[in-house]
């Protein structure tokens, strides 16, 4: 059996000469994931997608043809970079879009990952919601002011369409590795060597040389292997990469977690098959004895306003930290009488600084995008022109690369959850729905 990754995430891009070679032999299923906790929390608290709608349709536009010509179900992991309903329902119109302007006509199914606060809350009443860190404890407060909250499915609910002959498949928040791994076990292969395979695959041509997410990758499944060949000819897969892409965000090098249980590498064997071919074995599953899914959850933590600079006198940065204190304590007297001083946060980012000059961001959370505005229009009018001993220059301290120099970024978002749930069905959480497409 074939399996193609599109590309290591929706929207990146990939080579289009390398999508044709991909289907220039029989494809069986085509998968790309379409998300990632890595922008942080804003995009699930917003609705947005953090990947742009006119790179999502341009990657979409040309795969979703042959797809469907090779009547190779499309699976979309994590849609619309957050997976909530919202980023679902995004995904979707992009899809409905492309299917009317290209005449295309599909079995859509569609997988929202989605729950309510009560959910969440019962969960931990009952002792059945699991830290994954001390540093984020929970409690009802935390769940209660989440304002999206969702489950990261695994492969059950995306083997449920495969049986109803979905030929595309929208998920919500889901495992990068179920979009893979749940075509392969669908069809019988092994679940340790699917889901390996699937640890690899999720990025793309990560493991390839050279390097990049934004290309083609190929799988063949076999009954005790696999093999990995990116489908553009100017890249080779490596033992090495192959093998390293397999620990990629992995805390354990031998163990792969998942919510079905464990993918077990101890065995795992990597030979290189040709030049741009790399064959793996031996990896097997256990199945958990306890099954869980994890819930990420946002809560709104205030508003942003930001203003970057760069500091070029060398002396100025040599008494940064002075400056820093003296603005938070020209703030602190200025707005005493205005605003609490719990009111707003205030970060000074910067990089470099070793030598003549260093960039800094000021960056300001307030409980409103007033509170904001107004600290940090405070604070940069103060950083530009606080003095100190030996300070030459009369001027500003500061350059601002943009008119205005204060930025009003908006909400602001955190984990308010981070958690594992124990369920009793990894089916629990997942609304799976079924419709027709261009008919």
């Amino acid at each position: 059996m074939k399996i193609v990754a599109l590309n290591g995430l929706l929207g990146y891009g990939y080579n289009k000469e390398a999508l044709d070679i991909a289907f220039s032999e029989k494809v069986d299923y085509l998968g790309v994931d379409a998300g990632s906790t890595d922008p942080g929390p804003y995009y699930l608290g917003s609705g947005k997608s953090f990947t742009d709608r006119g790179a999502v349709k341009r990657d979409l536009a040309l795969a979703l043809p042959k797809a469907l010509e090779h009547k190779a179900p499309f699976i979309i992991g994590t849609a619309g970079g957050a997976g909530s309903s919202e980023h679902v329902a995004w995904l979707k119109e992009i899809l409905v879009e492309i299917a009317l302007e290209k005449n295309l006509s599909f079995k859509l199914g569609i997988v929202l990952s989605d729950v309510s606060a009560e959910y969440v809350i019962d969960k931990f009443k009952n002792g059945k919601l699991l830290n994954m860190s001390d540093e984020m404890p929970i409690d009802n407060q935390a769940i209660e002011e989440s304002t999206r909250i969702v489950s990261q499915i695994g492969i059950a609910p995306i083997i449920e369409l495969l049986k109803k002959d979905a030929d595309v498949i929208i998920c919500g928040r889901a495992c990068d590795t179920a979009i893979y791994a749940a075509p392969c076990i669908f069809e019988g292969y092994r679940e340790g060597l699917a889901f390996h395979m699937a640890k690899i695959m999720e990025c793309g041509a990560m493991c390839s040389e050279p390097v990049a997410a934004a290309d083609v990758m190929q799988a063949y499944m076999y009954d005790d292997y696999f093999e990995l060949r990116p489908a553009n000819p100017i890249r080779r897969c490596t033992v090495d990469r192959v093998a390293a892409h397999t620990l990629y965000e992995q805390s354990n090098p031998y163990l792969i977690f998942e919510p079905d249980g464990v993918c077990d590498l101890t065995n795992s064997k990597f030979i290189q098959v040709d030049e741009r071919t790399v064959r793996v074995s031996g990896s097997e599953f256990k199945e958990a004895e306890e099954k869980t899914l994890k819930l990420e959850g946002v809560r709104c933590a205030g508003y942003r306003t930001i203003c970057p600079a760069t500091i070029y006198d060398p002396k100025t940065i040599e008494n940064f930290d002075f400056i820093i204190d003296t603005v938070k304590e020209f703030v602190k007297e200025n707005t005493k009488e205005t605003m609490p001083l719990d009111s707003y946060k205030i970060f000074f980012k910067t990089s470099g600084g070793k030598e003549s000059s260093m960039g800094v961001v000021l960056d300001v959370v307030g409980k409103t995008q007033e509170i904001a505005d107004t600290v940090c229009a405070l604070a940069r009018s103060r950083m530009l022109h606080c003095d100190y001993d030996g300070r030459k220059s009369s001027a500003g301290n500061l350059a601002f690369p943009f008119s205005p120099s204060d930025i009003h970024v908006g909400e602001v978002y955190e984990f308010s959850i981070f958690h594992l749930a124990k369920v009793d069905s990894l089916l629990e959480t997942a609304k799976i729905m079924i419709e027709e497409v261009g008919k």
